[in-house]
Order: structure tokens, then C-alpha cells, then sequence
């Protein structure tokens, strides 16, 4: 269990490593190009969630990262879900999901970039 729970540390630390392994595995056994990429970004959206928000965390020195995120997730599947309804009078909760889950992948992938970046300019101006 101890070997788990460090694997997944580990793998949250730097998103672009599981990225890569389901990426790779995923192309060596289905050798579908796109519905890898796929299966990638959903599975690492999970790790980019955990690791923006302890860098926000970290960042900010707030406990507010995780529910930040969450919040701003809710407030996107509800944008989402309206504009469904509205326009085909119904919401089709799976994709719904699949919209909400790959955008998060792609405003957590530059969420990640940019507290990176402040972070470490952060902790380098605390060195000098």
C-alpha cells in the first residue's frame, strides 16, 4: 500500500510522466493514435488536479486549492449543461462529463505551467 501511495506522490509531482506512460502503452496495444491521446489527457487529468492545487496551495500558503478547482469544475459543467439544454432541450450527462474533463486537462495543463513558473521564480527570489 505504501508502494502505491508513493507512486501516485510521485507521479503528481510531474503530470508529464503519466501522460507519457499511458500514451505509450496505450499506442503499443489499441495502436490508435488519437483515442491514446485521449485515454492520456483523462487519465492525467487527475494527477494535474492534485498537483495545481498544492502548487496553488503552495503558492498562496492557503488549504484552498483542491476546492478552488472543484468549484471552478461545478461552475463549468453547469455552463456547460445550460447551454445543452438549450440548445437540443436535454443534457447528455457522458458527454457533459467527457467536455467538463478534457477542459479541465487543458486550463489545469497551463494552470500547471504557470504556478510552476511562479513558483520556482517564487523560491528562487527566497534564495537570493
Amino acid at each position: 500500500m505504501e508502494l502505491l501511495r508513493n507512486s501516485f506522490i510521485a507521479l503528481s509531482v510531474i503530470p508529464v510522466f503519466p501522460f507519457l506512460l499511458v500514451y505509450f502503452i496505450s499506442i503499443a496495444l489499441k495502436r490508435d493514435k488519437k483515442k491514446s491521446f485521449l485515454l492520456a489527457m483523462d487519465v492525467t487529468t487527475l494527477f494535474l488536479l492534485l498537483s495545481v492545487s498544492a502548487l496553488f496551495n503552495n503558492i498562496f500558503q492557503s488549504g484552498f486549492g483542491f476546492y478552488l478547482i472543484l468549484l471552478i469544475v461545478l461552475i463549468a459543467a453547469g455552463l456547460i449543461g445550460g447551454a445543452q439544454n438549450r440548445l437540443k432541450g436535454k443534457v447528455d450527462g457522458k458527454r457533459l462529463l467527457r467536455a467538463v474533463w478534457r477542459l479541465s486537462f487543458l486550463f489545469m495543463s497551463v494552470g500547471y505551467v504557470l504556478f510552476m513558473l511562479v513558483g520556482l521564480f517564487k523560491y528562487i527570489s527566497q534564495v537570493m
